[in-house]
């Protein structure tokens, strides 16, 4: 067994124990710093724009991520949809989320370094988290726009890199697999290590609480504080004495 072979069954566990005791510790003893800081008071306009962009953008990002290495090629095989097709929409639709998370991660590191309130607010630990996220993305771009043929060789990362993610997760990493890939896919992936090794220690942990409950939640009744029509305002009239 190589030392790529190794390094690749290795270094997913190393990670994954990082993140789940960093989140522990997280939630443990810095509760009240679970949080993403807004700087909304500060400086909305930009917000407006860069913040939709971005977090639209990665969430396509994601759902493409988990299809591409979940999703056997075999599944996708048996539905009727062959490799040329699945190969166009990843592409395609990759590509067109990967921009607009791009464009709005820059937006928003622009706002934070030209808006004097926002940068005062930022520190060094949102610094690094935004260096090594934007070096994700461009990876992720860089590896879109190589592993699909347009530039150089294609390579079907759904025959070595998606395997060897399952199998960390089933316990049975297959490190040879991911050593195979090409250099750009070992690139993209160690980035996202990085990435995900300093998720809990970032402003980004808020995601592991994100207000999905917002969704399901019943409507607010609101009722009018107005008495019978009569101009009054319900807590304005004179209280009954008791006994």
């Amino acid at each position: 067994m190589s030392a790529g072979e190794i390094f690749w069954d290795v270094v997913p566990y190393v990670t994954l124990a990082i993140v789940i005791v960093g989140t522990w510790w997280r939630y443990r003893y810095d509760k009240f710093g679970w949080t993403t800081r807004s700087s909304q008071l500060y400086e909305s306009r930009l917000l407006r724009i860069g913040s939709p962009l971005f977090h639209f953008g990665i969430l396509v990002v994601i759902i493409g991520h988990v299809i591409g290495l979940v999703i056997p090629q075999s599944w996708t095989d048996a539905l009727g949809l062959s490799q040329h097709a699945y190969h166009i929409q990843a592409i395609t639709l990759g590509s067109i989320a990967g921009i607009a998370t791009l464009v709005g991660i820059v937006l928003l590191i622009y706002r934070r370094r030209t808006r004097g309130p926002v940068f005062l607010a930022t520190t060094a630990n949102d610094k690094l988290m935004y260096v090594v996220l934007v070096a994700a993305i461009v990876a992720g771009l860089a590896t879109t726009l190589l592993g699909s043929g347009l530039v150089g060789e294609e390579h079907n990362y759904r025959d070595t890199v998606s395997p060897w993610f399952r199998s960390i997760w089933i316990l049975q990493p297959r490190g040879d697999l991911m050593a195979e890939a090409p250099l750009y896919f070992h690139i993209h992936v160690l980035i996202g290590l990085a990435l995900f090794a300093l998720w809990p220690f970032t402003r980004l942990v808020h995601a592991f609480s994100a207000p999905f409950g917002y969704l399901f939640r019943p409507y607010v009744v609101y009722r009018s504080r107005d008495v019978a029509g009569k101009g009054q305002l319900v807590g304005s009239q004179p209280r009954r004495r008791g006994w």
